[in-house]
């Protein structure tokens, strides 16, 4: 396929087919809110309410609608969700609850910080679609908290005994990269700078592992190795996808040597994940070639591989190595045959290790309306930026 074909192929995927399968299914217009338990076809099966999906739901509306077309639908969608995630999203402290019953019910308590991250997220990019300013106040009010809790992000519902094995994770100083960039339009530029500065020093100087090539998910509070199941756990898909991020924080402050050493390492990370007898990238290894403690490690998901496609076409789009490109051409074709769903639309999110769809839900507890049209208008916009900047490599 020539650049074209394949901006043409995730544009009209993402326009004509993802979106409108969320359109049509997702939206609860009894309480608010969306559904995210979408069957093979789109039909609700389950109607919980998981708080980082609504986010992530209001985010990706408010995204097309501030990126691609000023569209009615798109942002009174976005404005409804929010509507209903203020009214039921936030425990007294302001802290946002990992699930929620249909009507808005809390189920499960605000654990999970994830949730935060993706409520500044929406929150955000809503604001700058609206410019009202209540939304404005959520996000940085939202911020401010993970900045709080980000030392101890679980709090009271952290299961670790202390001090016997403390270990740092990779997961929230990698989405805070990406989150700096989502907020910078409403944050104060020193925070801004002072979070990008970390974001980066913490993903590739103390997660990275240069004799390894790798990115652990857990290390040390002083960084060191922790020889544990925790402390090995390689997350490809993680590792990838936190390349991007990077890539677009070395592209504002054009340092080419950073982003020629995330397209490395993103090379790096696909090479060692990769699966070499069925294809796919593999979900979770141990970097010792230990059994992971992960049932499901070898499970192919639609997240892992999607972030990889940005991951190469921002690696191939700035430094025209060819690496990227090939190994774009390779993993598009394994992500387009075994998971979009060319009969019901949208994609599959769960293949076992042959590359068969494990079961056909569209969706569920942690698949909803964000990887997938993310990496497509992503895609979409790289590859054109692509066939602009570079000959084509056919």
């Amino acid at each position: 396929m020539e650049i074209s074909q394949y901006k043409e192929l995730y544009r009209d995927n993402l326009l004509n087919d993802v979106i409108p399968f969320w359109i049509n299914n997702s939206v609860d217009k009894e309480y608010g809110g969306f559904f995210t338990c979408l069957d093979e076809k789109g039909k609700v099966y389950d109607t919980d309410k998981f708080v980082w999906l609504q986010c992530r739901q209001i985010w990706t509306f408010s995204m097309l609608y501030n990126e691609v077309e000023i569209k009615g639908e798109w942002i009174d969608l976005a404005v409804q969700g929010a509507a209903f995630m203020m009214a039921n999203g936030r425990d007294e402290a302001g802290n946002w609850y990992f699930s929620l019953t249909r009507e808005g019910k809390p189920i499960t308590q605000p654990y999970n910080i994830f949730s935060d991250c993706f409520a500044a997220m929406a929150f955000a990019q809503l604001y700058k679609a609206t410019k009202n300013d209540v939304y404005k106040k959520v996000a940085l009010d939202t911020f401010n908290n993970i900045i709080k809790r980000q030392e101890n992000p679980k709090g009271i519902y952290n299961k670790a005994f202390p001090g016997t094995r403390p270990l740092q994770g990779f997961s929230l100083p990698m989405i805070l990269c990406n989150l700096v960039l989502e907020m910078e339009h409403i944050m104060d530029p020193g925070l801004v700078e002072n979070t990008i500065n970390k974001g980066i020093h913490s993903v590739m100087e103390v997660f990275y592992k240069p004799e390894l090539g790798l990115i652990l998910e857990n290390v040390s509070p002083d960084g060191t190795f922790s020889d544990s199941f925790e402390g090995r756990l390689i997350n490809p898909g993680h590792a990838i996808e936190s390349m991007w991020f990077i890539m677009d924080l070395a592209s504002r402050k054009g340092d080419m040597d950073l982003i020629k050493k995330a397209v490395d390492i993103t090379i790096a990370t696909i090479e060692y994940g990769w699966d070499k007898k069925h294809g796919g990238i593999f979900y979770f290894m141990d970097v010792k070639g230990h059994p992971p403690q992960q049932l499901e490690w070898d499970q192919k998901l639609w997240w892992v591989h999607v972030e990889a496609i940005v991951s190469l076409l921002k690696g191939y789009y700035h430094t025209g190595d060819i690496r990227c490109w090939e190994w774009f051409e390779k993993i598009h074709a394994y992500a387009w045959q075994h998971f979009a769903d060319k009969k019901n639309g949208e994609w599959f999110g769960y293949l076992n290790r042959q590359g068969e769809v494990l079961f056909q839900a569209k969706g569920g507890k942690w698949k909803g309306c964000f990887h997938v049209p993310r990496a497509l208008y992503q895609g979409w916009k790289t590859l054109d930026a692509i066939e602009k900047k570079h000959k084509p490599v056919i």
